[in-house]
Parts: C-alpha cells; sequence; structure tokens
C-alpha cells in the first residue's frame, strides 16, 4: 500500500461534518490555552482551585465577610464600588459586567517558603485571598492606579 492510498483513507476538512470540526477546534482550542512546557499548569488544575476554594470556604467567615460567594471557579464579590469575580486559578481579577482589572503582583523573593501557615505553600493562592480580601472591602482601597480601573456603578 502507498502513501497515496493511506492517505486516501482519511478525511478532508471539508469532509468533516460542522458540528464535529467545531467540538474538535473548540478541544484544540483548550488544550492550548491552557498548556504548558513540562505538563499542566498547577495553578488552573481542577485539584488546585477546589483546594484554593475550600480555604477560602474556611478563611472568609474568619474575617467575617458575609459579601464573598464561591461559584464554580471564581470568588463572587459584592463590593460597596461595583461587583468583581477572581478565578480561583489565574487569580484575575475582572468587574462584572467589565473589564479585568489590572493588579501588579510583587514577586515573592522567598518562594518555597510557607505562605498559609500549615495550610498551603502556594503564593499564588495568597495572591488570591489576598485579593478576595481586597475587594471584599473596597471602600478601603487608596491606590489610585487600581481605583481608576473601577466603573463605580452603585
Amino acid at each position: 500500500m502507498t502513501i497515496h492510498h493511506k492517505i486516501k483513507s482519511f478525511y478532508l476538512i471539508k469532509d468533516i461534518p460542522d458540528i464535529i470540526f467545531s467540538e474538535v477546534m473548540r478541544d484544540v482550542d483548550l488544550a492550548i490555552s491552557i498548556a504548558h512546557v513540562g505538563g499542566v499548569d498547577p495553578e488552573t488544575s481542577h485539584s488546585t482551585i477546589q483546594m484554593r476554594k475550600a480555604i477560602l470556604e474556611f478563611t472568609l467567615p474568619l474575617f467575617k465577610l458575609n459579601n464573598v460567594s464561591l461559584n464554580d471557579n471564581f470568588a463572587i464579590i459584592k463590593g460597596n464600588l461595583a461587583d468583581y469575580s477572581i478565578h480561583l486559578g489565574s487569580g484575575l481579577v475582572h468587574q462584572m459586567a467589565g473589564a479585568e482589572i489590572a493588579i501588579s503582583v510583587v514577586p515573592s523573593q522567598h518562594r518555597g517558603r510557607l505562605f498559609l501557615p500549615f495550610v498551603d505553600e502556594d503564593p499564588k493562592t495568597t495572591e488570591i485571598i489576598t485579593k478576595v480580601l481586597l475587594f471584599a472591602k473596597d471602600n478601603d482601597i487608596k491606590d489610585p492606579f487600581i481605583l481608576n480601573q473601577i466603573k463605580v456603578v452603585k
């Protein structure tokens, strides 16, 4: 059997039904968008997100925050200035029905040290909890760079 005969046994793209092509392309896009050299990004893995969610479920009552709820992979915050969502994998903050709020994170010089005693040594978890606490009390934000990004809707 020649290579020409083997190629004929495969479908051409134009022969693939639209719905199948669409689903495969969506899966390929998802795989590429989270792929990293060295394997799966631990920040976006299901188990990491669930662990961060559990830590927040335990932590929120300690800070007496009743304006934060956890929904799927997000912390949803009903702030005084606006409402926000924080992704529990990436830590990205968005104003609800609005744009991303860019926050510069100062990288730790002490990677690998224990950040949350006896809970988690992942600096991204600490970053996400800090962002939740910050936006849950958005009336206390003094940083003009952050305040200029919030479109007050309340």
